[in-house]
């Protein structure tokens, strides 16, 4: 079992940065692959993001690719999205999951995060 807390969400005007941060706490954490996800008010959730188990490797979505950045420290259980240039249209509440594989897909997803809500308005 794991469970995730998303942290680092607020306001920002557009062409800021924010980090996001996914603290996990239970058993495992480096077995599993961590993805971000969002939603924004009356559409679907979006993988926008996700990183293999020891962070080797990432896939961004094509929206956010070259301003988003995933990492993570396996020894501090946290994983980290890192979003620069802003834009409107990145508002939305950001999950992130855990998944026995690397997946864009929230269906390959096991463990889900509260979410954290993500405005970017001036």
């Amino acid at each position: 079992q794991l469970q995730l807390v998303e942290s680092g969400g607020g306001l920002v005007q557009p062409g800021g940065s924010l980090r996001l941060s996914c603290s996990a706490s239970g058993f495992g954490f480096d077995n599993y692959a961590i993805g971000w996800f969002r939603q924004a008010p009356g559409k679907g959730r979006e993988g926008i993001s996700c990183i293999t188990t020891t962070g080797d490797s990432a896939k961004y979505a094509d929206s956010v690719r070259d301003r988003f950045t995933i990492s993570r420290d396996n020894s501090k259980n946290t994983v980290w999205l890192q979003m620069n240039s802003l834009k409107p249209e990145d508002t939305a509440v950001y999950y992130c999951a855990a998944a026995g594989i690397v997946s864009m897909r929230k269906e390959q997803y096991d463990y889900w995060g509260q979410g954290t809500q993500v405005t970017v308005s001036s």
